[in-house]
């Protein structure tokens, strides 16, 4: 759920007018629309990759369709529903009927549109609205998605936010600014690359047209094309599920540095010890590592995050918190092993104690509580912590609690993303 990280490089040519002043909702944003910042992005479609595909693509559409190369030459106008694939050889890619028809080879391109707009186009088992590429690689073939901004949306939000109830109607909107800004900060950052984002949790998820829901497309339309913007630029606005009572800057959290845009905040709700996410399923957690575990863990993915040397790493002889941010989250963590000190930091942390099945720990924000043995060695250690995810940005459910304790999607916007303003995308 958009954990991209920040990123410096910026397009050129940026519209900026007076910044927004009314102090009123974003589902009144078509009657404030001069007030508002313009940014701009190169194109209105949004470049979506959904698979590499070692084998047969399998597509067909609701409606009649036809495969083009890159040049907009047709090379099928198949019946409909008719069973096709989409196959690679080196650098080339062909259609293939369900019967054995064969198309022509195509020098590395070939595009799926529906001679219907609004019908979908399907690939492996799942509607998209928009057309389909499939581009060979040096080792698949690559099914992008090439789809309006607003369509694209429409299959991120209900699968970021879930299925709210009414009083959550200012979270689900704010979910759809953030992630339409992180959309438009994609799209100006990838321009040659063949896709803007993954449909993967790496980037954000999207479901295509079977996660649309009736509440996400009202939160879209009520916030069409606004972004979070800074200094007159879409924002890559990162989000995650809970912070556990305060979120944590990108510069703690990642080895790529401070982003201006993207500072800890306090989620406590003022005059009390509660903090809005605290509704969450995840507020608080907890995690036991044996030692065996632990020697585990660190034999599977410590190495991957520090330089160490060859050979076994051996036992966990301690493990002790480093350094704290500001805000109290675990900023460095030490872990002692045979083999030598070792120091991780940031999200790092999350990426080696890792559960038995391959689990993240759910957040930075925790305090140790180890067990020693009479031979002084580390023989069980637990974690109790609060949140879950990398803890930049929007607060999910710190939004929802926003919204039940009565706050707008602008109020919210303004908590987690305090040196943003609303800005138009054209």
């Amino acid at each position: 759920m958009g954990v991209r990280r920040g990123t410096t490089g910026w397009p050129a040519a940026l519209l900026l007018v007076a910044p927004l002043t009314l102090g009123l909702g974003i589902a009144c944003a078509a009657r404030m629309a001069p007030a508002l910042a313009m940014v701009q992005v190169p194109h209105r479609d949004i470049r979506v990759a959904l698979a590499a595909e070692r084998g047969i693509a399998r597509i067909t559409t609701g409606g009649e369709w036809r495969l083009t190369d890159r040049a907009g030459r047709e090379i099928v106008r198949p019946i409909i529903r008719q069973g096709w694939g989409v196959e690679r050889r080196g650098s080339r890619v062909r259609a293939i009927q369900a019967d054995g028809y064969t198309s022509p080879w195509v020098d590395s391109l070939l595009v799926l549109v529906g001679d219907d707009p609004a019908a979908p186009v399907q690939v492996n088992g799942r509607s998209y609205r928009g057309s389909l590429l499939f581009e060979a690689t040096d080792s698949a073939t690559l099914v992008i998605n090439v789809v309006p901004v607003e369509q694209y949306l429409r299959g991120v939000v209900p699968p970021e936010i879930g299925a709210r109830p009414a009083t959550d109607v200012a979270a689900v909107e704010a979910q759809a600014v953030v992630a339409r800004s992180f959309a438009f900060e994609r799209m100006n950052t990838n321009l040659r690359r063949r896709y803007d984002l993954t449909s993967l949790e790496l980037d954000q998820v999207y479901g295509g047209i079977d996660a649309e829901s009736a509440q996400g497309d009202a939160a879209i339309s009520a916030t069409r094309d606004l972004v979070l913007s800074y200094n007159g630029r879409a924002i890559g606005a990162l989000y995650h599920a809970v912070c556990g009572g305060n979120t944590s800057s990108a510069g703690d959290v990642w080895k790529s540095g401070d982003v201006p845009y993207l500072q800890g905040v306090s989620d406590r709700v003022p005059g009390s010890d509660r903090a809005y996410c605290d509704l969450a399923p995840r507020f608080q957690w907890e995690r036991s590592f044996t030692a065996a575990a632990l020697r585990d863990a660190a034999a599977r993915y410590l190495r991957q995050y520090v330089p160490m040397p060859t050979g076994s790493v051996g036992s966990v002889r301690e493990v002790q918190i480093a350094a704290h941010t500001s805000l109290g989250r675990v900023a460095a963590l030490s872990i002692v092993t045979e083999q030598g000190a070792y120091r991780l930091r940031g999200n790092d942390i999350r990426y080696v104690l890792r559960g038995l099945g391959g689990d993240l720990l759910p957040s930075t924000y925790f305090s140790l509580e180890p067990v020693v043995g009479r031979d002084g060695m580390l023989t069980q250690l637990a974690i109790r912590g609060r949140g879950n995810g990398h803890g930049v940005g929007l607060c999910q459910w710190g939004a929802i609690g926003r919204a039940r304790a009565g706050q707008d999607v602008r109020t919210i916007l303004r908590a987690y993303f305090p040196a943003t303003e609303l800005a138009r995308g054209t």
